[in-house]
């Protein structure tokens, strides 16, 4: 498991926030924390964790309240999220479930069984391209070495062409706007201006050579889509 793996934990009792923390990072995980929703949707934009551990029961926006909001935002709705809770009836756990969360832990818990629950949700929710290699029509995107090859022959990507590049080929057939792209590969706290994206969409297109350029589709009126389908 990476090192690097940052995890969320929200809710509004600091004893229990400092007891999930403590067991993560002897696991190996980053641990931010966070008493409210509020906190946490601004941490979340600032730098979008790997994981949230949601409590239900908060002053204010429930834990279940926010999970749905999360899930209606584009730039959110991929988070994997698991929900703690006190609640342990089975009604609570199928709203918790339809709200979108991916998993559901009932207090009282061992910090054993919610590291093992995390790294179980964590396993599901990587797509390739994160962790192993992602191979589109004899291209090929290593985020292990971090290499690019092409009918493999290495490609030259600076740091952010391979960044758009990941996104693009762990989310292939689906246009993007120039904010959501800054949004998921800049991220939220950056400021930069949205026609800096077309220049990296050049810049990568370049890269990529005749070869595999067509993967980088234009989507007119909306911005830019990564398909081996041609449009």
């Amino acid at each position: 498991m990476s090192a690097s793996k940052r995890v969320l934990i929200v809710d509004d009792e600091a004893p229990i926030r400092e007891m999930i923390a403590v067991a993560l990072e002897m696991a190996g995980y980053e641990c931010e924390e966070a008493d409210s929703a509020q906190t946490a949707h601004a941490r979340i934009v600032d730098h979008k964790p790997d994981m949230l551990l949601l409590d239900w029961m908060m002053p204010g926006t429930s834990g279940i309240e926010f999970a749905r909001r999360l899930r209606k935002d584009e730039v959110t709705a991929d988070i994997p999220i698991i929900m703690l809770t006190a609640k342990a009836d089975e009604d609570n756990k199928i709203q918790g479930l339809e709200a979108g969360v991916d998993d559901y832990i009932t207090k009282p818990f061992s910090p054993r069984e919610l590291v093992a629950r995390l790294k179980a949700v964590l396993r599901r929710a990587t797509p390739k391209g994160v962790e192993e290699p992602v191979t589109v029509d004899n291209l090929t995107l290593d985020p292990v070495s971090h290499r690019v090859t092409a009918d493999s022959h290495p490609l030259e990507l600076g740091p952010t062409e391979f960044r758009l590049l990941q996104f693009f080929m762990t989310h292939p057939d689906r246009a993007y706007t120039r904010s959501q792209l800054l949004d998921m590969v800049w991220g939220g706290n950056v400021y930069v201006e949205e026609r800096t994206v077309d220049v990296h969409i050049r810049r990568l297109r370049k890269a990529l050579g005749e070869r595999h350029d067509y993967l980088v589709q234009t989507v007119r009126g909306t911005g830019y889509r990564f398909s081996a389908q041609v449009a």
